[in-house]
């Protein structure tokens, strides 16, 4: 019996974050195209998940940066493809793309790359070894901040490349998902009052998304509003713990809190009267903030990279310099004074734009298209 076709994503690991999310989701959609869904990677947490979609797993370790474990992982990926029919590669990084570049090459299958990050450039070399991610027969970039970026570094063919945004699922963020009780008893977790207006910031706690951007604004910010800062801090923990110096510092200590990871990001969201995105360098998307306009919050973000794309000024949230206390905080009193009819008029445009153009169906429609295309 003739087997359906089979699309192999490559990627370091399955741990939870964006890039991986993104990578079971097109799996879903692969399998509901009619095609097979293999992933390697090295392992990871998600990998049970993978399995459940009812795509197939392949342990190589692909995290690895070690040129010969590279050119070992390129001979198991080309022996891969011949043995399972696949018809493409795609990567989403630039270790495992490489190894990805030679078995494609070796086997005639497709080479598709989505580039996720503004890599840096910081020492020699550097630009040679992110180009891979600019090679593929097809190059998504997920907004068109990366695809100027793709087009300025890398001497590619503009009509190879795509642009696909990050979505986000409308089923998963759904304001009318969330009930009162939830929202009251996250809060209460909190130590926040009822009625006492929360600013949050969602995002891994780290110098570039800015918090202490926001720690700064607060102190001049006046009324009793709370900031949160919702997200893991484990992995900098010295920076964490020189935002809590400064937040006692400044005398913020009951006005702006660390409070850890949020297991229900929709109900997190939901709490909140306003989402701050303040990050200093530009997003290359920021799904965080269509995650909170999908939740019909709304927005205020730092004025770079792909939210620039995202949020429309005074429609579906406001933008401000990147980097900028003196206006966060006045965008801050801003929307804070706005009534709540207001707020949620925007709140329910911002929605309403990330239903027509940034859901997980979306980009899964358009990724397929890319396979047809090459197909």
């Amino acid at each position: 019996m003739t087997l359906p076709p089979a699309i192999l994503q490559i990627l370091p690991k399955l741990v939870t974050g964006g890039v991986e999310r993104g990578t079971l989701e097109i799996a879903e959609a692969q399998i509901a195209a009619g095609f097979r869904a293999l992933v390697a990677s090295s392992g990871g947490p998600l990998v049970p998940a993978l399995e459940r979609l009812g795509a197939q797993h392949i342990a190589l370790p692909l995290d690895s940066k070690v040129p010969w474990v590279m050119w070992r992982n390129a001979a198991r990926l080309t022996d891969l493809v011949k043995a399972e029919g696949v018809r493409i590669i795609h990567a989403r990084s630039r270790a495992p793309a490489w190894s990805g570049l030679i078995a494609a090459r070796r086997s005639g299958a497709r080479f598709v790359t989505t580039y996720h990050g503004s890599y840096n450039e910081n020492f020699w070399g550097k630009r040679l070894y992110n180009s891979v991610m600019a090679r593929g027969d097809r190059v998504i970039a997920i907004s068109r901040h990366i695809e100027a970026l793709i087009l300025a570094r890398h001497e590619v063919d503009p009509s190879l490349v795509r642009v696909i945004p990050r979505g986000v699922d409308p089923r998963a963020f759904d304001p009318h998902t969330v009930t009162p009780a939830q929202v009251a008893a996250l809060r209460a977790s909190w130590g926040v009052a009822e009625g006492r207006p929360i600013i949050m910031l969602p995002g891994r706690i780290t110098r570039w998304k800015g918090q202490e951007v926001l720690v700064r604004a607060m102190a001049k910010l006046e009324g009793n509003a709370i900031a949160l800062l919702v997200g893991d801090r484990d992995a900098k923990q010295a920076y964490a713990t020189a935002l809590e110096a400064e937040i006692a510092a400044a005398g913020l200590g009951d006005r702006v809190r660390l409070v850890g990871h949020a297991d229900d990001m929709a109900t997190a969201l939901m709490a909140a009267d306003v989402v701050v995105h303040a990050s200093i360098e530009a997003e290359a998307f920021g799904r965080t903030v269509i995650e909170a306009q999908a939740m019909a919050r709304p927005v205020i973000a730092a004025d770079l990279g792909g939210p620039r794309e995202t949020v429309e000024e005074g429609a579906t949230g406001w933008r401000v310099p990147a980097g900028d206390v003196d206006a966060l905080a006045e965008a801050l009193a801003y929307v804070l004074a706005l009534p709540a009819l207001a707020r949620a008029s925007i709140g329910r445009a911002a929605r309403a734009a990330v239903l027509a153009r940034y859901s997980t169906q979306a980009m899964q429609a358009a990724t397929i298209a890319v396979y047809r295309e090459l197909m």
